[in-house]
């Protein structure tokens, strides 16, 4: 096979332990950087990005750009144009996956203010537009310059060691080339599945989204259901049958077992009031007993799992983060001529005049609060965690760094130290949410262009370009998501509220605001969180991660169960599918990426929707358990739909024999 411009290729044999021999020798010469890339990249990067944050809003998590970016690149790049070489392939794929790290890294923390102003009648800062894009601009760039110094040591001298599983398969599907056709048909259809079943149930409303049903007899407070939608089966089978049935037990736990318990308990009280609570226990239905005792406790379990997660990684974190500093202090005294063409990076100049700038634009930050000290936390936290996260990813994969507890970590400091020096209040909250958006966006965005410089690394690639292209994928979907953030928050909201009786979790947003407001105002109901934190505890102390157990307690019973159908029928594919496992497996992943996709462009289409006041009548009179169109059979039909669409998934993982 050779590259797609006809350029000869080495080997793409890579031996253990020993430095790979690239796609494209050093000496080679091909296009790489080139117009065409950049506009299909920055469109991938703005679609998956916007798509990651309907989906991480809704159910904490998002999906990996940066495989399906690499196999719609090769198919549309190689429709549209004779000539197209594996190193543009590469480009588009840096760009496209830049977006889906911007997502997750606002969505974590940005709603945070939202949820703030909904719910505290003394907050009255109101974030803007523009500063959501500064802020992003800000802890994106901090990301990408952090991460230059570092990427001989983690990349190219850590080679044996760092597998950087999306980064290698990015390089392997790009290296495979003719195989591109195939399996850019896979994603196209998922896209187009999951965007038709999408219209059909959350745009006309043929049947409903969530059935649920509520024991009222033998278990009281307890409910079972399922969020029938494409995106949550596809997350299901994409993150596979272990973290899938982790999510489960802790859904299981909370919804079938904690929360009846506390109705059984409480309504034999002759009050049956019970803090935070402020209607009697005997009086209240699931959703009531997750909203005043079982989320808390899914945030004790949620910031427990991340610390245990951080903790586990002290070894690599002290190990990465004296490795980092000794190459900061190595780099210079090489010239671009001395260096092969796969070896340059952008000049170290550039990284310490960058940074040294974005400190200075993060202390002169209008309206946030950050100033001198939140600067400092800023600079510090982000280039600490960045070294952290860039080797976790290259160890297990974006998709496992605990991104949450570095964030999390990151803002209990930072209130800790700001409440020293007097800052508290409005301003403390505002201050420290602003340094923790920074960080967050800036560790997200380094482990998304770790990975990507492992598949230029592969491929030989020129990491400059990589380096540079990828502020490109930063730059336009930071311009959009500020007004997706409130797009989708004036559409489904982040707090349940008569406006918006079934909002979008947003669990990350809401853990952090819980934890910020609760340091700085003192009001936290400590007693189930801690609970919470014990029963993770409990899990870490039985050798089960609690992290996946947590966000499964957290999140609502029926986001849990499609993830788990997901998951099943990975396992299912795992156990049966012998020798051609893998293969299968691949199928899978790509086929639920694009049903990822689908769902979710047109859940925030929906969201557009909603600002024409017809059809949001229309909506809000067909969004209950049976009122959808197909009626008192509605929660049958979904039922049916789902599993429809769950065995047409098992049946896109088969391999047509030749």
């Amino acid at each position: 096979m050779t590259a797609a411009g006809s350029h000869p290729h080495q080997s793409s044999e890579k031996p253990r332990g020993t430095a790979p021999i690239p796609y494209i020798a050093s000496d080679q010469s091909i296009a790489e950087v080139t117009l065409k890339t950049i506009v299909l990249g920055s469109l991938i990067s703005i679609v998956f990005g916007v798509a990651n944050a309907y989906l991480g809003l809704k159910v904490g998590m998002t999906v990996s750009a940066s495989i399906p970016a690499a196999v719609i690149s090769m198919a549309v790049l190689r429709t549209l144009f004779r000539k197209v070489t594996v190193l543009e392939n590469n480009i588009v794929q840096t760009i496209g996956s830049a977006g889906e790290s911007l997502a997750a890294g606002i969505i974590f923390t940005i709603p945070a203010f939202l949820i703030w102003e909904a719910t505290l009648p003394g907050f009255e800062y109101r974030i803007t537009q523009w500063q959501i894009i500064g802020l992003s601009l800000l802890g994106g760039t901090l990301g990408i310059l952090l991460m230059i110094p570092l990427r001989r040591y983690l990349v190219h001298k850590e080679h044996g060691t760092l597998a950087f599983p999306e980064g290698t398969a990015c390089a392997e599907i790009i290296i495979a080339g003719d195989e591109g056709g195939g399996k850019a048909k896979l994603v196209f259809t998922g896209i187009g599945l999951g965007a038709l079943y999408k219209l059909l149930m959350g745009v006309f409303r043929m049947w409903p989204e969530s059935p649920v049903y509520g024991f009222k007899e033998r278990l009281p407070g307890g409910a079972v259901g399922i969020d029938a939608t494409p995106a949550l089966l596809g997350v299901g089978y994409i993150i596979g049958p272990k973290i899938a049935s982790l999510m489960m037990g802790g859904a299981v736990m909370g919804y079938l077992g904690i929360a009846p318990l506390i109705k059984y308990i409480g309504s034999a009280l002759p009050a049956g009031l019970i803090p935070p609570a402020d209607i009697p226990i005997g009086e209240m239905d699931h959703d009531a007993l997750r909203g005043y005792f079982v989320k808390y406790l899914g945030v004790g379990a949620v910031a427990l799992g991340g610390f245990v997660s951080l903790a586990k990684s002290l070894p690599v974190i002290i190990h990465s983060f004296s490795q980092g500093f000794g190459q900061l202090l190595k780099r210079g005294g090489e010239t671009a001529g001395a260096v092969p063409r796969t070896d340059r990076d952008l000049s170290m100049s550039v990284v310490l005049i960058g940074s040294l700038a974005i400190a200075v634009a993060i202390w002169a930050f209008p309206s946030t609060e950050l100033h001198f000290m939140g600067a400092l936390l800023a600079i510090l936290f982000g280039f600490f965690f960045v070294v952290v996260a860039a080797r976790i990813v290259g160890l297990v994969g974006s998709s496992s760094s605990p991104v949450s507890g570095m964030t999390i970590a990151t803002l209990l400091v930072t209130c800790l130290v700001l409440l020293k020096f007097g800052v508290s209040g409005v301003s403390g909250m505002v201050t420290a949410m602003s340094v923790g958006t920074v960080v967050c966006i800036a560790v997200c965005m380094s482990g998304d262009i770790a990975q990507d410089l492992k598949t230029g690394y592969l491929l030989g690639a020129t990491p400059r370009s990589q380096q540079i292209v990828e502020f490109i994928g930063l730059f336009f979907p930071a311009l959009l998501m500020g007004g997706v953030v409130f797009w989708l928050a004036g559409s489904f909201g982040f707090v349940a509220s008569p406006e918006h009786p079934e909002p979008l979790q947003a669990p990350q947003a809401n853990v952090m605001a819980i934890v910020v407001r609760g340091v700085m105002g003192g009001d936290l109901p400590w007693m189930p969180i801690i609970f919470g934190a014990v029963l993770a505890a409990s899990i870490e102390l039985v050798g089960i991660g609690s992290l996946p157990f947590a966000i499964g307690m957290y999140l609502p019973l029926e986001l849990s169960s499609p993830i788990m159908a997901g998951g099943l029928i990975a396992m299912i594919v795992q156990k049966k599918a012998g020798p051609a496992s893998a293969e299968r497996q691949e199928r899978g992943i790509l086929f639920s990426s694009g049903l990822v996709a689908g769902d979710a462009l047109v859940g925030v289409a929906v969201a557009g929707l909603m600002l024409n006041e017809g059809y949001k009548a229309f909506y809000d009179s067909h969004g209950g358990l049976l009122d959808s169109l197909s009626g008192a059979a509605g929660p049958a039909v979904s039922l049916i739909a789902f599993a429809a669409i769950a065995l047409y998934l098992w049946t896109r993982t088969r391999i047509k024999s030749s």
